[in-house]
């Protein structure tokens, strides 16, 4: 089975890499030609656009920035629809919005090809030792054939529904993720208002209910004031935007995650955008003073 991968970014890159590891053929293609030289060096063959990839490939992985990225990549006039064969795969492992999914999967069954929504958890550092977490939706059947190429890539691999089930996934991952940066900023800025030392605070809740992977991870990011990203907060802005259009096109209240976009905001306003987004300990801490 030849596997193809479109955008080679800070996700795609290794992502690409661990399915040349598993000992898959591909074929790569980006738009900065210096993105595929890793791949091509490691054994991959170059595509000239994502309509040739998915012209020569069974499985055609796309991993992009945003929605108008895929929507480019798949469905622009030189994009993987222009190319793809009946009964291939489009799987996108972008983080994009649930209704543009729908109608990009009803284009591609149009021409006879078959997609999955595949966004992802785990960062850069995931997607590099190949334990991503990786929420999926489309038929089970499709899932079947492609979830060998999932486990190269990810450890959690979860058929969660239809297509934009996915997505709906991830955008409910990155709630949980968001809210809880919210919780640990406001617990250790309201330690260290008082006098008291966040680490020692932070070590003593890890022991309780408290305790948690962002308690663990971004907890210590907050009091070391290492913010070197895992995670780009203007990453995480544009995931809750997704979030935030959701919940207005479905007459919902969000108020935790409305929250915690709008320190994401204040702190991409202040120019920290690069910043890992658990960098909003800075803005909650600036409004404790």
């Amino acid at each position: 089975m030849q596997i193809g991968f479109v955008g080679l970014g800070i996700m795609g890159r290794p992502q690409a890499l661990n399915l040349i590891k598993g000992g898959n053929k591909l074929m790569v293609w980006a738009r900065r030609k210096e993105s595929m030289q890793p791949l091509i060096d490691a054994g991959a063959a170059p595509g000239t656009s994502p309509k040739d990839v998915a012209a020569n490939c069974d499985v055609t992985f796309t991993m992009v920035a945003d929605t108008p990225d895929v929507q480019a990549v798949v469905l622009g006039p030189e994009g993987c629809i222009h190319g793809v064969k009946k009964g291939s795969v489009i799987a996108d492992m972008s983080t994009i919005s649930p209704n543009a999914t729908k109608e990009i999967a009803a284009q591609l069954a149009a021409k006879g090809a078959e997609m999955l929504d595949a966004p992802v958890s785990g960062g850069e550092i995931g997607a590099v030792n190949g334990t991503l977490t990786i929420m999926v939706g489309g038929k089970p059947e499709v899932f079947e054939k492609v979830k060998p190429l999932f486990a190269c890539m990810g450890k959690t691999i979860t058929l969660v529904g239809g297509n934009g089930a996915g997505q709906v996934a991830k955008a409910c991952n990155q709630i949980v993720v968001g809210v809880s940066i919210q919780a640990v900023s406001e617990a250790l800025a309201l330690a260290k208002r008082f006098g008291v030392d966040p680490a020692k605070v932070r070590e003593a809740l890890m022991g309780g209910f408290a305790g948690s992977k962002i308690m663990e991870i971004h907890g210590n990011r907050m009091i070391s004031g290492d913010f070197k990203p895992g995670f780009k907060a203007k990453l995480h802005q544009k995931d809750m935007r997704i979030v935030m259009q959701a919940a207005e096109q479905l007459g919902m209240a969000l108020p935790g995650a409305a929250l915690f976009t709008q320190h994401l905001n204040a702190l991409i306003g202040g120019g920290d955008g690069e910043l890992d987004s658990s960098g909003i300990y800075k803005v909650i801490e600036r409004m404790a003073k």
